[in-house]
Order: C-alpha cells, then sequence, then structure tokens
C-alpha cells in the first residue's frame, strides 16, 4: 500500500511539474507579445510626436491649407487617445486602435499631396528633415507590427497545441488578434515616393 502510494505521488508530482512548465511557457510567451505591443505603440508614438513640427512646417507656407492641418491634427489627438492595452487585447480594441492610427495615415497623405503646391515648403531643409524622419517612422511601424504579429502567432500556435491548450483554458490564457492591413491601406500612396517628387 506505501508503495502504490508512492507511485500515485509521484505521478502527480510529474504531471504538476509537466504543468509548470507549460504554464511558465504561456506566460513568456504572453510576456514576448506584450513587449511587441508595447513596440508597436512606441512607433505610432514617434510618429505622432513629429506630427506637431511638421503642421507647425507646413503652416508657414501652406497658408491656404487650413482644413487639411486641422484634420492631421484632429486625427492625431483622437489616435493618441486610443491606445492598446496588453493586458485586454481584444480583436475589437485592436481595430479601434488600427482605425485611429490610420485617420493619421489618411489625413498625412492629403497632406503631403496638398505639399505639390508649394515648391519652396518643398526645398525647406527642416521639411526635408521632417519627411524624412516620417518615412523613417513608417518603416518603424511596418517592422513593429510584423514583429507583434510574429510574436502573436507563436504565442497563439503555443495555445492551441495539445496539451498546452487544457492548461491554457484552466488559468484563462486567450489568443491574441493580428495586426491587419485595412482597406485603405491597399491603395496607399509609398510615403517616400510623395516626398521625392
Amino acid at each position: 500500500m506505501k508503495k502504490g502510494l508512492i507511485v500515485i505521488l509521484a505521478i502527480v508530482a510529474l504531471f504538476v511539474v509537466w504543468g509548470v512548465g507549460i504554464y511558465n511557457g504561456l506566460v513568456s510567451k504572453q510576456e514576448t507579445v506584450e513587449t511587441a505591443v508595447g513596440n508597436v505603440q512606441t512607433a505610432y508614438q514617434k510618429r505622432a510626436d513629429l506630427i506637431p513640427n511638421l503642421v507647425a512646417t507646413v503652416k508657414n507656407y501652406a497658408e491656404y491649407e487650413a482644413s487639411t492641418l486641422e484634420a492631421v491634427v484632429a486625427a492625431r489627438a483622437k489616435a493618441t487617445s486610443t491606445t492598446l492595452d496588453a493586458n485586454n487585447l481584444t480583436e475589437e480594441n485592436l481595430k479601434a486602435f488600427q482605425a485611429a492610427q490610420d485617420q493619421i495615415s489618411s489625413a498625412l497623405s492629403r497632406l503631403l499631396v496638398t505639399i505639390e503646391k508649394y515648391p519652396d515648403l518643398k526645398a525647406n531643409q527642416n521639411f526635408l528633415d521632417l519627411q524624412s524622419q516620417l518615412e523613417g517612422c513608417e518603416n518603424g511601424i511596418a517592422n513593429a507590427r510584423r514583429e507583434f504579429n510574429e510574436k502573436a502567432k507563436e504565442y497563439n500556435t503555443y495555445l492551441r497545441k495539445f496539451p498546452n491548450n487544457v492548461i491554457a483554458g484552466i488559468f484563462g490564457f486567450d489568443r491574441k488578434p493580428y495586426f491587419e492591413a485595412s482597406e485603405a491601406a491597399q491603395d496607399a500612396p509609398n510615403v517616400g515616393d510623395l516626398f521625392n517628387k
């Protein structure tokens, strides 16, 4: 009877160690996804921080484009008030965040198109520097989103595998959504091409 109890306790101990290993793996991958969320937000914030300087520079040259500048400022205000909570990363929250960011992209695209009317502005060194920084921000955003999607895929795959899905279900680990291209992005102009005209 004593040997039977020892065998049962050993089997239970093995299952506990096995479960702890899976749980710790889930936590580790979840933390990686949360770090990637922070990197995405940082990339978008960097772009948002450039916008006041860009608007101020354009305002000096493009006096008659007030509505376009106001649209950029309003889109920035909305986007910076919409954040992602890594602990509550649902598909709806991600879509709302992305919609706000898409409004900035759209407003910036309209602004860059109107700049074509102002050759002096296109030659201004401060403006050229801001254009270069904005292009770098757009590349940084794309890279951060791609990295997030890769980390979310790793996490989701680990989460869905058996027997990990059992432990995940017990402890409430949920699937993470992905960033997806918006329909408007399918026809979006290349920022670098706009600057080089």
